[in-house]
């Protein structure tokens, strides 16, 4: 356990997969060299190892129902790629004769696959004619240097010259294609991803046709890095594919210096490998280095060329900037109002941009006869209700014109508008137009206001990120009030989600703003949130779970652990909890807290209650054929509480098993019983007529629960360990107040969450009659609580 925590920290969880399977490689590659393993062994066990996961991973992305059919043929083809790399990487230690043939013939058919499957992957740049012409000759000189290494470094006795010359070029044009795709402008995109890693599974199959094969020597374990990482590169990439669809994908920056220093570097190397082994230079290698010569040059020119025209540009836009001046339109409403186009204005960090004063305006658009809105940046038509691709295109200028000065500073808000699903169109639109109103009588003059959703807007300030957040609360204040709109009464709610702009890409900072504020709508609404990473990762995290949760019990992830509930008095065990627990392929092991609020927003919080209920009262059915009477407590929320039929369902699943139902108890959190008290206790007493106990969970001692108790039907009170210990301000422990109060109602106490046996002495001493935590059992399967029971036979009721 203390090793397996720097793991689980350093290593995020949907990746321990692959980071356990890398590590188990690197060890295998470790023994393979030092001759512990035989070099055939490893590279079949990494081959397999690689291959299974990734089939895993990518059978999962062919499984998952979506609309759009691309991401699943793409996971069935690039399924059976890796799985095939994997088949064929086996053959190698398996067949003596013709294996180098065999790997051949199995690279083809992984090439084959490979290529229908990420034309079907969503998210594949589509360049132009042009760029692919210029990408090539820019990659050609890199190209024939990494070749050049090839042929320096292949093993010369066992190739012939033709044959090395061949692999040395296919090397070369592989190693630098994956170069280009793990260090290009699309680099971050999961198609991308997906093409490297294609690349690099069928670079690692070249080299185990290659390397010597009769007997396998060490040499060939250079093909398995390559190979394995190949393969798990793969799968990764499809699914972040998948996951993007045809979102736009990050700012096109290319990382220059991986694909002008790695290929110069294993040049470097190679030649010093070379010529440390006293070989002179041959006349393949004098023209594989002069080859490279003509490419290089005619890079460098059409280098010179960009840079000439580049400045042209410059130039002319100094010079046309300085003849555009400054100029506020008057306020304009939102979309559906008629209004006339202005003069061109400014952005707030002085660039001039073409289009109407207010380039982004207090309403973007304005209506033309047949009733399509146009935006005022891009003049493309947007729905009228302000949201669509020329409002975010407007938005993302607008970022852009800050990011481009020389020290950028700013702000985006991003602000959602709940409680008008009901309305109709015309009441929303006024509604939205209103709320503009409002926030355009405090945002600063120069700070723009945009469409950017169906029901929300967006805010450009160039104010630093503490002016920003400060108009975020001004924003907040504006538009709560309610809106009286042609005889209504509009209620809505708002959430504000805020990102600097600090020299990102413009769709990085929307992309930032918008889980932010996707955080805001998560916490409540009426509220304003600030991006920050661990923001994003814990938001990514969620839309993991929203997206993984959705049908987990039809696919049989869900399981129960059981936590023993003993006598403080004898420590003998009188009934177990049931605790769900999720064990996602993909997400790992997910607890409760975590799990339960994600069910809750989908509206799955019924069905995973109710597989727990069934899943409890059939293991009881089980403990309860030896002579043991234990009770199984199982939690519900009051949201299924409180439906009403729950106490009928619960008779009729106690009745399937044949349980008695003084078996089972029901509990209940006491914080959220205020909400509907009088259905809580209406089905608690329900329960209890059928003869279920009935349990409060998470009591706290004060004024409003105590009252609150007396209400309640209930047989047990479950408390935390604060309640036992003595309190910071000297008074004796509240636990105290908790046993007078419950003998006085005839309930019994459970102290729970005990951690330690001081805790334990002193809920015993206290007047706690049962106990439940770490210290006295910690929760497990049902075979070892089973096993735990059998420990004491005398166990009862």
């Amino acid at each position: 356990m203390l090793l397996a925590y720097p793991f689980r920290v350093l290593v995020p969880r949907r990746a321990a997969p692959e980071a356990a399977t890398s590590t188990a490689v690197a060890l295998l590659l470790l023994a393979g060299a030092v001759d512990l393993v035989p070099a055939s062994v490893v590279i079949a066990l990494a081959a397999g190892a690689g291959a299974t996961l990734a089939g895993v991973r990518l059978s999962r992305l062919a499984g998952r129902r979506r609309a759009d059919p691309s991401p699943r043929t793409a996971g069935v083809l690039l399924d059976a790629a890796v799985v095939t790399a994997g088949l064929t990487a086996v053959v190698l230690p398996l067949a003596d004769v013709g294996s180098t043939v065999a790997v051949l013939i199995g690279s083809l058919v992984v090439a084959a696959l490979s290529g229908l499957g990420l034309h079907r992957l969503p998210g594949r740049t589509r360049a132009s004619a042009g760029v692919r012409l210029r990408r090539l000759v820019e990659s050609s000189g890199p190209a024939v240097g990494l070749a050049l290494a090839g042929w320096l470094l292949l093993p010369r006795a066992d190739l012939a010259g033709s044959t090395r010359l061949v692999v040395a070029l296919a090397l070369g044009g592989l190693g630098m294609a994956a170069l280009n795709a793990f260090a290009g402008p699309w680099r971050r995109s999961g198609a991308e991803l997906c093409r490297g890693g294609v690349l690099l599974t069928l670079g690692g199959l070249v080299l185990l046709a290659t390397l010597p094969t009769a007997p396998v020597g060490p040499a060939a374990l250079l093909a398995v890095p390559p190979l394995v990482f190949g393969m798990l590169l793969v799968a990764v990439g499809a699914a972040d594919a998948a996951d993007e669809g045809d979102a736009e994908p990050a700012e096109p920056v290319a990382a220059a210096w991986p694909r002008a220093v790695l290929p110069a570097a294993m040049l470097l190397l190679a030649a010093g490998v070379h010529l440390g082994a006293g070989r002179a230079p041959d006349r393949t290698s004098v023209l594989l280095a002069l080859a490279a010569v003509p490419s290089l040059v005619l890079r460098d020119l059409l280098r010179a060329g960009d840079a000439s025209t580049t400045e042209r540009r410059a130039a002319h836009r100094r010079r046309a900037g300085g003849a555009v001046r400054h100029r506020r339109a008057a306020p304009t409403r939102w979309p559906g109002r008629s209004e006339r186009p202005a003069a061109p204005a400014q952005h707030p960090s002085g660039r001039a941009v073409d289009g109407p004063a207010t380039p982004i305006g207090v309403g973007p658009a304005w209506s033309t006869d047949d009733g399509a809105a146009w935006s005022a940046l891009s003049r493309r038509p947007v729905p009228a209700g302000g949201g669509g691709p020329g409002d975010r295109a407007a938005l993302l200028d607008a970022l852009a014109a800050i990011g481009d000065v020389p020290a950028p500073a700013g702000a985006l808000l991003l602000v959602d508008l709940h409680g008008t699903e009901g309305a109709g169109p015309t009441t929303r639109e006024d509604m939205l137009a209103e709320a503009v109103h409002r926030a355009r009588a405090v945002i600063a003059p120069d700070d723009l206001v945009t469409g950017c959703t169906g029901a929300g807007f967006a805010v450009v300030t160039a104010a630093g990120p503490m002016l920003a957040y400060a108009l975020g609360t001004r924003l907040l204040t504006a538009l709560s009030p309610p809106y009286r709109l042609g005889g209504a009464v509009l209620r809505v709610q708002t959430s504000i989600g805020l990102a600097e702009v600090s020299g990102a890409g413009p769709a990085d900072v929307l992309r930032q703003a918008e889980l932010a504020r996707r955080r805001a709508v998560q916490l409540g609404r009426d509220r304003v949130e600030w991006y920050d990473a661990f923001l994003e990762e814990q938001l990514v995290r969620r839309l993991d779970l929203e997206r993984e949760l959705p049908g987990a019990v039809a696919r049989g992830e869900l399981d129960l652990v059981y936590q023993p509930v003993v006598d403080l008095a004898d420590g003998q065990p009188v009934g177990a909890e049931a605790l769900l627990r999720w064990r996602s392929p993909v997400l790992g092991t997910v607890l409760p807290a975590e799990l339960l609020p994600v069910a809750e927003d989908l509206d799955l919080i019924g069905e995973l209650e109710w597989w727990v209920l069934d899943r409890a009262c059939r293991q009881l059915s089980d403990w309860s054929v030896g002579v043991r009477e234990l009770w199984m407590a199982v939690n519900i929320t009051t949201r299924e509480l409180t439906t009403p039929d729950f106490v009928q369902r619960a008779a009729a699943v106690l009745a399937a098993y044949g349980v008695p139902p003084e078996r089972l108890v029901v509990e209940v959190s006491e914080p959220r019983v205020a909400g509907d008290l009088s259905t809580v206790v209406a089905r608690l007493a329900g329960l209890r007529s059928l003869g279920v106990r009935t349990a409060l969970d998470d009591f706290r001692a004060e004024h409003a629960s105590l009252a609150q108790l007396r209400r309640l039907p209930i047989d047990l009170l479950k408390v935390g360990p604060e309640l036992v210990g003595a309190r910071p301000d000297g008074q004796p422990p509240l636990i105290d107040v908790v046993v007078n109060v419950g003998e006085r109602l005839g309930v019994e106490i459970v102290a729970e969450e005990l951690e330690s046996s001081a805790q334990v002495e002193g809920a015993r001493r206290g007047g706690c009659r049962y106990g439940q935590g770490f210290a006295l059992a910690r929760p497990a399967t049902a075979e070892r609580v089973e096993a735990y029971f059998e420990e004491f036979p005398s166990a009862s009721r």
